[in-house]
């Protein structure tokens, strides 16, 4: 099985330049935990988690106008779609994450979660 069977393909995606309060907001209203940060080109520059912006207000306390930029990951564990199941779960597991950005020539087509890859095993 390859991720492209998997993967969710309608994504919500952060420009980088967004402001960690839009950033929030989309993300809530989206019910996502996680969001691909792209440029202006649309090519993947960042991965946003919402535990990242919540830590940034515990710490600043402000995040009007602070950018995306400011708390993203800049060096994304990204995969693409061709990818195995079980190696985008090791993938997960081996670096303690719940989400990765699949990229197809530098662009965010779709994201996989650790819930994609435990279902796709619980109903097997």
């Amino acid at each position: 099985m390859v991720i492209r069977d998997i993967m969710i393909k309608d994504i919500l995606k952060v420009r980088d330049n967004a402001t960690l309060k839009d950033a929030l907001k989309i993300m809530t209203s989206d019910t996502v935990n996680s969001a691909p940060v792209v440029n202006d080109k649309d090519e993947l520059v960042g991965i946003v988690v919402k535990a990242d912006i919540y830590r940034f207000l515990i710490e600043e306390g402000h995040y009007d106008s602070y950018p995306v930029e400011a708390v993203m990951t800049k060096n994304v564990i990204s995969v693409n779609a061709s990818n195995d199941i079980v190696e985008v779960g090791k993938i997960l597991r081996d670096n303690n994450i719940f989400a990765v950005p699949v990229v197809e020539d530098s662009k965010a087509i779709g994201i996989v979660t650790l819930e994609e890859v435990l279902d796709y095993f619980l109903e097997k």
